[in-house]
């Protein structure tokens, strides 16, 4: 038996980057958007506390409180619009062996689950993705804790269709 390894040209692999990512649901701003206000809310909210406090004990800070007022409230929309930018990045694509998640604005992050290493697959929903009927896929290979890969802010029927999917390939159904 002769050995050999022979070389791949890296030209002929098939390119990610040219895989038509789809972009998840719009409705997932919003789930995004109502935990950013909340978040917000109790920020805004500790510094009329800090101050509410400083007042009672008579101490005078040499800094004013409207200053660190504007200072969150411009932390919260400077978050907020990364945040946004951020969701525009949110794309997935399922392929025939694989399925790949890209997302990040400042560090972009393109993940490639090959669906033959795949061994659970799982759909999830919070209380807000019901009301909004978006779902959360988590896909799980060996050798993790936890999921290897989560989508979330997918239409639910999607997310369902694609556990399906995932599910009958890796069972041998296909």
């Amino acid at each position: 038996m002769t050995f050999i390894n022979s070389q791949i040209q890296t030209e002929d692999l098939p390119r990610v980057e040219d895989v038509i990512l789809k972009p998840i649901s719009k409705a997932y701003l919003k789930i995004i958007a109502l935990n950013k206000l909340l978040i917000y809310t109790v920020l805004i909210g500790l510094v009329f506390l800090g101050k509410y406090l400083i007042e009672n004990k008579e101490a005078h800070l040499p800094i004013s409180i409207w200053y660190v007022l504007v200072a969150v409230v411009l932390f919260c929309v400077l978050n907020f619009l990364v945040s946004f930018l951020a969701f525009q990045k949110r794309k997935y694509a399922l392929r025939t062996h694989d399925v790949i998640y890209a997302k990040g604005l400042l560090v972009h992050n393109k993940v490639t689950v090959p669906i033959s290493r795949i061994q659970h697959v799982e759909e999830s929903r919070s209380w807000l993705a019901r009301y909004f009927g978006l779902a959360t896929l988590k896909i799980y290979t060996a050798g993790e804790s936890g999921s290897d890969l989560s989508i979330s802010g997918l239409p639910h029927l999607e997310a369902t269709q694609i556990k399906e999917v995932i599910s009958a390939k890796i069972n041998g159904d296909n």
